[in-house]
This record gives structure tokens, sequence and C-alpha cells, in this order.
């Protein structure tokens, strides 16, 4: 039978807890993604641009905590702002 290393045993734990949080702020990401689509949508102006800045801390918390790669998260909110912008203009 194969010994079970301490620094494997943490190593295990480590990943299960940064398993549960990175699921969490992934959850998180969608759920506030998902508000502002709805938002844009109905062509609320000013509630896009109060939920784009929400998206913009959300994804910057994401990505400092490794949970999405930052070209990632730069890329969404790109696209986010020009469908924002795209929504003021009209």
């Amino acid at each position: 039978m194969a010994q079970r290393h301490p620094s494997a045993i943490k190593r295990h734990r480590q990943s299960l807890k940064r398993r549960v949080r990175n699921q969490a702020v992934r959850t998180h990401v969608r759920k506030v993604l998902r508000s502002l689509r709805e938002v844009i949508d109905n062509k609320e102006v000013d509630a896009a641009e109060k939920e784009l800045r929400t998206v913009m801390r959300t994804l910057d918390k994401a990505v400092s905590k490794g949970v999405i790669h930052r070209n990632s998260a730069s890329r969404r909110v790109a696209r986010l702002s020009t469908q924002v912008a795209a929504l003021k203009a009209s």
C-alpha cells in the first residue's frame, strides 16, 4: 500500500478549499453578468452603467483571486462596455 505523505495530504486539503472558493466566485460572476445582460436587453441606460461598474469590480476580484485569466476578464469588460455605449448612443 502506498504511503500518504503529509505534503500530499496538505495539497489535497488546499485544493478542496480553493475549489469551493473558485466555484463560488464563478457563480457570482455569472449572476452579475446575467443581470447586466437583462438590463441591456430592457434598454435601461442608467441601470446599465451602474451594473457595468459592478461587473468590472467583480471581474477584477475574480482575476486577483486567480479564478479567471486577466485577458478573459478584459475581453468581457470590453465587449460589455461596447454594448452599454451602443445603448447610450441609441
